[in-house]
C-alpha cells in the first residue's frame, strides 16, 4: 500500500512588525489606505497542507508521495523533501508560475496582514491520480488545495475504488454545502477540527447521522483535548499529548493526519491510531513551523510509551 497525500505546497514568508498595525490605520481614510510596513525580520520556511503531511511520514519511515502542483522555484523544496524521504514524482513544475506562496506580517501584539498566492496550484486540477498510477491498493488523503481539484479528486477515488481521507480544512470556507456532499461521498474517513466540524453541519444542513451516511469513519480533533473517533458501532476519546513545551502551533492538525494515516496503513486499532496523530501533532506544535522538528520511528514508539503507556500494535513496528 503506498501513501499519497494531494494538497497545497507552498512556502511561508513570516515577517514581524515592531508596532502596533492599528496604530498606522486611520479609520476616517479607509476608502484610501496605503501603507507599507517596514518589517524586522523575515523567515521563508516550507509549507503546504501536504508537504507538511508529507514530511512528518517520512520521519516515521514512510515514503509517501507527494501530489501537486509547484512552480519554478520548487528545486531547493524539493531537494529537502526528498532528502527526509518524501517522493516527490507527483510534484508537478509548472513553468508559468511560482510555487504557492503565504505572506504573513505580524505586529508586536499578534495581529496579522496577510496574503495567499495561487501561483502553480491554479494547476492542481492537472495533477491526477490516474497519471501517477494510484490504485485501489493504495490510500489517498485530500487535503487543502485547489477547490476543484479536491473535488475532482474525490471523483477520481471513488471511480477508481482509492480508499481516500477527506480534509477539507481552510477550504471549508470556500466550499458551499453541495460541494461539501459530493466531496465526502464514499470517503473512508473524514478529519475535520472542531470549528469546521460545526461550519460543516451549517454548511450541509445535516446532522452527525447524516454526515455518517457518507463516510466510514468521522474524526474531530479538540486542540489540547485530543480528538474524538466516531465509527458506526462506538465512539473513542483520543487524550492529547503533552507537550515538553509550546513554540508555533502551524502544522500541528497536519503532524496529526501524518500519525493517523501511519496508524492506518498499518491497521491499528483507532485508539492506537489516534494517539499517534496526537503524539505526531505534538511534535510539531513544540518547533517553530512545520517542518522543523526532528525524530525517527525509535524515538517516537519510545515517547509513545513514556505518555500513553505500551502498546503491542506500536512495537510491531519496531
Amino acid at each position: 500500500m503506498k501513501l499519497v497525500i494531494t494538497g497545497s505546497i507552498a512556502y511561508d514568508y513570516l515577517m514581524s512588525f515592531p508596532g502596533k498595525i492599528a496604530d498606522q490605520i486611520l479609520p476616517d481614510k479607509l476608502e484610501h489606505i496605503s501603507l507599507s510596513f517596514l518589517v524586522d525580520e523575515m523567515k521563508k520556511q516550507q509549507g503546504g497542507t501536504a508537504a507538511n503531511i508529507a514530511y512528518s511520514l517520512a520521519l516515521m519511515g514512510e515514503h509517501p508521495l507527494l501530489a501537486g502542483a509547484v512552480g519554478q522555484d520548487f528545486g531547493p523544496y524539493r531537494d529537502f523533501l526528498e532528502e527526509a524521504g518524501v517522493d516527490t514524482r507527483g510534484a508537478v513544475v509548472f513553468s508559468d508560475a511560482f510555487t504557492a506562496s503565504f505572506f504573513a506580517n505580524t505586529d508586536q501584539v499578534g495581529n496579522q496582514i496577510c496574503s495567499f498566492y495561487t501561483g502553480a496550484m491554479k494547476h492542481a486540477e492537472e495533477v491526477t491520480l490516474r497519471s501517477l498510477g494510484v490504485s485501489s491498493e493504495d490510500l489517498v488523503i485530500i487535503s487543502p488545495n485547489d477547490p476543484d481539484a479536491m473535488l475532482m479528486l474525490a471523483e477520481e477515488c471513488r471511480e477508481l475504488n482509492i480508499p481516500f481521507i477527506c480534509d477539507p480544512g481552510q477550504q471549508m470556507a470556500r466550499l458551499n454545502g453541495e460541494n461539501l456532499k459530493q466531496f465526502i461521498q464514499g470517503s473512508k474517513l473524514l478529519v475535520l477540527n472542531e470549528y469546521e466540524h460545526d461550519l460543516l453541519l451549517e454548511k450541509t444542513g445535516f446532522n452527525e447521522d447524516d454526515i455518517g451516511a457518507l463516510t466510514d469513519v468521522r474524526i474531530v480533533t479538540l486542540a489540547e483535548h485530543g480528538a474524538r473517533i466516531k465509527t458506526s458501532k462506538r465512539t473513542v476519546e483520543i487524550p492529547a499529548a503533552t507537550p515538553d513545551r509550546i513554540l508555533d502551533p502551524t502544522g500541528v492538525g497536519d503532524g496529526f493526519r501524518a500519525g493517523l494515516m501511519k496508524g492506518m496503513i498499518n491497521h491499528f486499532s483507532w485508539e492506537t491510531t489516534g494517539r499517534m496523530g496526537c503524539l505526531a501533532a505534538t511534535y510539531v506544535l513544540e518547533t517553530e513551523g512545520p517542518q522543523s522538528h526532528q525524530y525517527n520511528l525509535l524515538q517516537f514508539a519510545d515517547r509513545y510509551v513514556r505518555i500513553y503507556g505500551e502498546s503491542e500494535e506500536l512495537n510491531t513496528l519496531l
